[in-house]
């Protein structure tokens, strides 16, 4: 399914609130002698899009093609905002500024991989009349453009309610379906609407019923779809999946094996489920997407997007894929390769013949997937390590040391070379850090031109292939 609904590259409007989500990372060693506080120390800084633009963000790199409808303020944050849609290729020139307005702007402070504080600079009052008439004019000259529109309210006051009642009554009228993540306890604004996606808490909190068990949560989603004139009723349920009601109620499990972080999440549902709508796929086809999408993002800090070659990649996870699938030659490797970049994976790449895989490989490799996102290992072939080694090398043929290689947790795909070196490799693939073992210091590592960084790891102290074969061979002379 996921590689069908890849090529469709839909047409898709996103309206709503826009903000930057702000990220300043660091350490923490001592407590603030001025208050019972942490230091943090910072170290760097990251900003993404938020809010509407991190649904735009998500949808971009599933492959659509997006436009954003907004109103922004008059402010430096704005246009700090500007420049990361630049940054994107996402266009700006349906962004409307109302000067008295403050763009959101959201700044966390992240040590040890959790959240310590957040702080918020913002205008959360609704847009004014002038600024809702331009926008209303403007999404009815361009809604034919599109497949799907998107509403993303984050009750940041873009989204009033004579806004989201012209949008959906004239995207009705061209049979154009509107999907909304909604905000707040009155969803009355939202009639008529396509689907909507609240979590839990928030179709408690709009139904005033307390969702407890099954037959509440059905309770819930008949309420939503009766009260709200909906085609289909929706509800999130965190680790529990996705409910959905449209002629019978059901649910799909969630599909997430690790969680860091669940900032963004319903951008990136929402966006999953328009893309797959957009692209003429049912609902429950679109529920299976979101919810594979959202095991991606939930793994990753901060607000994430997951591409299509990372959703493929984690179902294939997710059914227990031998390990022969992810031993793959250069050349295939190279055609995946854009969508690991556009989803701004940190490639790490090492290399070595892994002759008799031992604690030593092991721990190395765990090593080097902590440095980045995705983790390459180069494996040299049987005539490349008889030419290195000698002619009593390998032990094991390539078949089985790529298969064992690429079977570890930490490794993500294993590329077989035959040449002397991975020169080949490192400069097809250009990883953003090239890894060898400490045993490299002070001396030239192929490539090291080539990649963005150099990292030198420590061996486990004794443990190497050769060792292992001078104990097998000293065992045998003691037999």
């Amino acid at each position: 399914m996921l590689s069908e609904i890849q090529k469709t590259h839909p047409n898709i409007l996103v309206i709503g609130d826009l903000m930057i989500d702000n990220y300043l990372w660091g350490e923490c060693n001592r407590v603030s002698p001025e208050a019972p506080v942490q230091i943090i120390k910072v170290e760097k800084e990251t900003k993404v899009l938020g809010g509407g633009g991190n649904v735009a963000h998500n949808l971009k790199t599933l492959g659509a093609n997006v436009e954003v409808l907004s109103v922004i303020g008059g402010c430096t944050i704005s246009n700090e905002l500007k420049k990361l849609f630049k940054e994107i290729n996402l266009n700006t020139g349906y962004l409307i500024e109302q000067k008295d307005r403050v763009t959101s702007k959201k700044t966390r402070i992240i040590s040890a991989h959790q959240q310590v504080i957040r702080y918020d600079i913002e205008t959360d009052d609704e847009i004014n009349s002038d600024s809702e008439e331009k926008l209303i004019e403007l999404f009815k000259t361009i809604l034919g453009n599109f497949e799907l529109v998107i509403l993303s309210d984050y009750g940041k006051g873009v989204l009033t309610y004579r806004v989201v009642q012209e949008i959906i009554k004239s995207a009705n009228s061209k049979k154009i379906k509107v999907i909304v993540d909604p905000k707040g306890s009155d969803y009355s604004k939202y009639s008529s609407a396509y689907l909507l996606t609240p979590n839990k808490k928030e179709a408690s909190e709009a139904t005033g019923i307390n969702i407890s068990d099954k037959k509440s949560l059905k309770d819930a989603l008949i309420y939503l779809k009766d009260s709200f004139n909906l085609n289909v009723s929706l509800i999130t349920l965190s680790e529990d999946g996705i409910a959905i009601l449209d002629d019978k109620f059901r649910s799909h499990p969630t599909v997430a094996r690790e969680v860091f972080d669940v900032t963004g999440a319903g951008d990136t549902v929402i966006a999953a489920i328009g893309y797959a709508l957009a692209s003429k796929k049912d609902i429950d086809s679109a529920v299976v997407l979101a919810n594979i999408a959202a095991g991606v993002v939930v793994g990753k800090i901060g607000s994430a997007t997951a591409s299509f070659e990372e959703l493929i990649r984690y179902e294939s996870l997710l059914k227990f894929s031998s390990s022969e699938d992810n031993v793959i030659s250069l050349e295939k490797f190279v055609q995946i390769l854009g969508g690991l970049r556009k989803s701004k994976n940190k490639i790490v790449f090492t290399n070595g013949c892994f002759d008799i895989l031992h604690v030593g490989h092991v721990k190395y490799l765990e090593e080097a997937k902590k440095l980045g996102d995705i983790l390459i290992v180069g494996i040299n072939s049987d005539s490349s390590i008889s030419r290195l080694k000698g002619k009593t090398r390998p032990i094991n043929s390539l078949n089985d040391r790529s298969h064992i290689i690429s079977s570890l947790k930490s490794v993500d795909y294993v590329i077989p070379f035959d040449e002397d070196t991975p020169i080949e490799l490192i400069t097809a693939i250009v990883p953003d850090i090239l890894v060898k073992g400490a045993d490299y210091k002070n001396k030239n590592v192929v490539g090291e031109e080539i990649a963005k960084e150099l990292v030198l790891i420590d061996f486990v102290e004794g443990r190497s292939t050769s060792n292992t074969i001078s104990k097998i061979k000293a065992d045998d002379r003691h037999n």
